[in-house]
């Protein structure tokens, strides 16, 4: 593809550590026909053999690497800014592309105009679905004046799978690099939704999704620690002070009232170890909450 040749869609994946499930992804990209698409993989700073593997797909991928983790949101601008499509598809590499997926990725958002950004259809390894189409924002029930008169019924998508037109992302500046890691695609797709367009859906583009695979190593605590982060984030960015505000409460409510249950009942639990390790969820929950609403 020369310089200033565009192309019908850009394929970005970002990838940290993920070296085992890479070839899975890239070779199930690479069988996909009748589209004529460009590969982007950013590289942020794996300490496995990722690079190593990645180079070895040189000729079918464009590869950016980078010298520290920037994080999910800044890495896919990196490669936004690389993009030569029309369309702009962006995938987790845990993932495998069914066979036509981006045939119908295509044919969906030309039928669809009226489409800024959509979700394929995910499923898990075992076949089962697996959920990638949510209808509400994390904490909407209290922030009915911030979330109206918007467009559609479709809230956001997940982005392990999501395609945008090119002009949508750029309009929107891309994703905000504020969120390093959880919540940047639902933060993209309100922001989607609040400049007019509608967030769709694409039954018939499916995709295996392993989930979390960057994440294996880290204890689920810590896990935890940055989706309530990135949730807090979008939280402050979307909504006023009192709709915060009564979303703290709700929270410090509901860790007092799990962390009593989960002290009652630890006595005659089984697996001791995972109440445990939810009764330290809820105190980091209670904590940044409280903290919050000081």
């Amino acid at each position: 593809m020369g310089k200033n040749e565009t192309c019908d869609l850009s394929v970005i994946i970002v990838t940290y550590n993920t070296a085992d499930l890479l070839p899975r992804c890239l070779n199930s990209i690479a069988s996909q026909t009748d589209v004529f698409f460009e590969t982007i993989v950013v590289d942020n700073a794996s300490t496995d053999n990722t690079v190593d593997l990645l180079r070895e797909f040189a000729k079918h991928i464009n590869l950016l690497t980078n010298e520290k983790n920037a994080g999910f949101a800044r890495a896919n601008n990196q490669a936004i800014s690389a993009s030569k499509g029309k369309y702009i598809y962006f995938l987790n590499p845990d993932t495998e592309v069914h066979a036509g997926a981006f045939k119908e990725i295509l044919r969906f958002m030309k039928e669809h105009p009226e489409v800024g950004i959509a979700g394929t259809r995910i499923v898990n390894p075992d076949g089962s679905p697996q959920s990638s189409v949510e209808y509400k924002y994390p904490g909407q029930r209290h922030a009915s004046e911030e979330l109206k008169n918007l467009r559609g019924e479709i809230a956001w998508v997940l982005g392990a799978s999501m395609v945008a037109r090119q002009d949508t992302i750029h309009a929107l500046g891309g994703f905000d690099e504020r969120f390093f890691l959880y919540a940047e695609d639902i933060d993209l797709c309100l922001r989607a939704r609040k400049d007019g367009w509608l967030i769709g859906y694409i039954l018939d583009a499916v995709i295996t999704h392993w989930g979390g695979q960057s994440e294996l190593e880290n204890p689920s605590y810590e896990v935890w620690a940055k989706k309530l982060a990135a949730e807090l984030a979008f939280f402050q960015k979307h909504y006023t002070k009192d709709t915060l505000h009564s979303i703290a409460r709700s929270n410090i409510l509901q860790a007092y009232w799990r962390i009593f249950s989960l002290k009652a009942t630890m006595p005659f639990l089984k697996n001791k170890e995972e109440a445990l390790n939810k009764l330290d969820k809820y105190r980091l929950t209670l904590q940044v909450f409280r903290d919050r609403n000081a």
